[in-house]
């Protein structure tokens, strides 16, 4: 019986994706089921794709957007798909496995042992014991950004681009992937916003006792990002106008 179904977008993912791991995690882990976004490749993917779901048809499936929309918009896409079948909980998770598919797990056990939490993000937080490996750039850069998110949002939030998030199926959550975001890439800045905006206009308490940020054991920087330097420049401008929605 499938409970939680994860959203994986891909693009031009031919030479990145693990299959090997993706099968291993499915043999294990019957109770999740995958639904693979091909966003308008132009490599084998789609063929790699159907070659997962073909070996765990019960667990997996995939479908093709007509061209390349963006990270954001495969996984709106994949989520207005998985709505009508209900799932106790849904996410989305970086075809690069970044962040290892069985820490799927460890969220899903969060939210079923912690009823108020909505949302479990994980976060690149480098403590003892754990194995964040991710290169200065892109860790002072991140530090950075994430400062920037948190003066715009007002929210204390450490990582907020972390591409491993599982939320619970909620009316909430229906209405925030209802309409195409505003970024390409920093969507996940405006899913916050948007459940900041809804909780406050029904008079509720604000996000920071539904969202948990779960410190990663292991996160492995894979070579190959999509996101350019352009994209990275355009992401700042994107903030401010994310922070007039709210």
């Amino acid at each position: 019986m499938i409970d939680t179904t994860i959203v994986v977008p891909c693009y031009n993912e031919e030479h990145r994706l693990d299959t090997s791991a993706f099968h291993l995690f499915l043999d294990k882990t019957p109770s999740t089921g995958l639904l693979l976004v091909d966003d308008g490749s132009t490599d084998a993917t789609p063929e790699i794709l159907e070659s997962i779901r073909s070996a765990h048809p019960g667990n997996v499936d995939w479908f093709s957007l007509p061209r390349n929309s963006g990270k954001a918009e495969a996984v709106r896409q994949g989520f207005l798909r998985i709505f009508p079948a209900k799932p106790q909980y849904l996410g989305y998770w970086d075809a690069d496995l970044a962040t290892p598919l069985e820490t799927i797990t460890r969220f899903k056990d969060l939210l079923e042992n912690r009823d108020h939490i909505e949302m479990v993000f994980g976060a690149r937080v480098q403590l003892l014991g754990r194995r964040i490996q991710r290169s200065n750039l892109r860790h002072y850069s991140g530090r950075i950004f994430a400062t920037l998110v948190s003066c715009i949002t007002h929210l204390s939030i450490y990582d907020s681009q972390c591409g491993a998030k599982l939320f619970r199926l909620s009316p909430d959550l229906l209405t925030v992937f209802q309409e195409p975001f505003l970024s390409r890439w920093i969507f996940d800045i405006e899913i916050i916003t948007r459940c900041m905006r809804i909780r406050k206009d029904s008079g509720r308490p604000g996000v920071e006792g539904i969202i948990y940020e779960y410190p990663l054991e292991h996160w492995q920087d894979v070579g190959g990002s999509k996101i350019t330097v352009g994209d990275a420049l355009r992401s700042l401008s994107e903030l401010w106008m994310i922070r007039s929605k709210l």
